[in-house]
């Protein structure tokens, strides 16, 4: 099997927590291959992601490490052995690796968190919206890459709307739901649309207003994605280059305390609703 050009987004998690479990049992890319009987330039490669892993060697790896989580070990093998090969792969070759890692990631989520202080969060958007942001994000990009790029993240809504929906809550700006990326006919229905959202059973949205003590942000916007066990939780923050993905458990802690504290105050899901309901009468 030939090695990967560009490993995505979950096989270099995969990679990134079997380095770590070898570090956590102090021993060296030449310690572990030794005990495998394999090479060290075989470890390297599996982890940097460049190539797969069967289940067999990753629990023999794990006996190694002295790794002894066995809820941890079952969903690293899970990994290890997935070949989903989702509505996502449609995209391959046809947008940024990024928009693919995404989709995956999600489908792969037990519940997803956002929290957005400019912009509508991504699964709460209409296609109108979605049209406008991208356009001036990309100005000159040509209409066929436009909309793939709105298709695409329409589709990313399956998650919350499709037959098998996650957990989703999102903590919005007033801010974000006042600025109007298209016109005002456009914000109306995106405001219409957050309400309907907000009414399923999975779906959770609380507002944070102006006019409130007690709130010094959060630096940027920031999402939130579980995983089958806490250890493989992912956190998303933006970055001048894109949205960055965060991993370590420090990371993670840190993210889950921030969240915590962002959702305490903001209004309650009830008065979130009366306030944007509001928000779109005033327009």
């Amino acid at each position: 099997m030939g090695l990967r050009r560009e490993p995505t987004a979950r096989q270099l998690r995969l990679a990134v927590e079997l380095r770590r479990l070898r570090e956590a049992a102090g021993l060296n890319g030449r310690e572990a291959a030794a005990l495998l009987g394999v090479s060290s330039a075989q470890i390297n490669q599996i982890e940097y992601g460049l190539t797969g892993v069967s289940e067999k060697r990753l629990r023999s790896l794990a006996a190694h490490y002295a790794c002894q989580d066995e809820a941890f070990i079952d969903a690293l093998s899970a990994m290890a052995t997935d070949r989903t090969r989702g509505w996502w792969q449609e995209y391959q070759g046809r947008l940024p690796s990024s928009f693919m890692d995404l989709a995956e990631l999600e489908h792969h989520a037990t519940y997803r968190h956002d929290v957005e202080f400019l912009y509508i969060p991504g699964l709460l958007q209409t296609e109108g919206y979605a049209r406008a942001l991208f356009s001036y994000q990309v100005p000159e990009l040509p209409c066929s890459d436009l909309e793939l790029r709105v298709r695409h993240r329409m589709d990313r809504k399956i998650v919350i709307e499709g037959p098998a929906p996650i957990p989703y809550a999102a903590v919005i700006h007033e801010s974000a739901l006042r600025i109007r990326v298209g016109d005002r006919s456009a914000s109306r229905v995106q405001l219409a649309r957050v309400l309907e959202l907000s009414e399923a059973d999975q779906v959770t949205v609380r507002v944070i207003p102006f006019d409130l003590d007690g709130f010094a942000g959060a630096g940027s916007a920031m999402g939130y994605a579980g995983g089958p066990v806490p250890k493989l939780d992912t956190a998303l923050r933006d970055t001048p280059h894109g949205t960055g993905y965060l991993d370590s458990e420090a990371q993670l802690s840190a993210l889950r305390t921030l969240l915590r504290r962002v959702e305490a105050v903001s209004l309650n899901p009830e008065r979130s609703r009366d306030f944007i309901h509001r928000l779109a009468k005033e327009l």
